[in-house]
C-alpha cells in the first residue's frame, strides 16, 4: 500500500489470528488405544489448546497415578483412565469420550 502521509506502508507479514483452540470444533476427546504399543493400554487426550498441553499432561498423570507423555499435541496416559480424565477435564473443557 502507499499513503501520501506516511510513505510506503507494508502490510503485516502475519495477520493477527485468534489463539488456537486445539481442536477445530473446540471439543477435547478422550479415547483409549492399544495400537502400536505391544498390547499396553493407553488413554489419549486430543484437542487441548497447545499452550495447556504440558501442564494438563502433568496434572492428568498425577491424577491417575501413572506415567505418560505429551507427543505431537496428544497427551498419553498409561492405562485405561477415560472416565476419571473425562470427569476431571469436564470442569474446564467440553469433553467427549471417544472410541469403544
Amino acid at each position: 500500500m502507499y499513503s501520501t502521509e506516511g510513505g510506503r506502508i507494508d502490510a503485516p507479514a502475519h495477520p493477527a489470528a485468534a489463539p488456537s483452540a486445539g481442536s477445530p470444533d473446540g471439543v477435547v476427546r478422550v479415547s483409549r488405544t492399544k495400537a502400536g504399543r505391544k498390547g499396553k493400554t493407553v488413554t489419549l487426550v486430543t484437542g487441548l489448546p497447545p499452550a495447556d498441553l504440558g501442564d494438563v499432561g502433568k496434572e492428568l498423570r498425577h491424577l491417575c497415578g501413572s506415567g505418560g507423555s505429551v507427543k505431537d499435541g496428544v497427551v498419553e496416559v498409561q492405562g485405561d483412565h477415560r472416565d476419571r480424565i473425562a470427569a476431571h477435564l469436564g470442569q474446564r473443557f467440553r469433553v467427549k469420550v471417544a472410541g469403544g
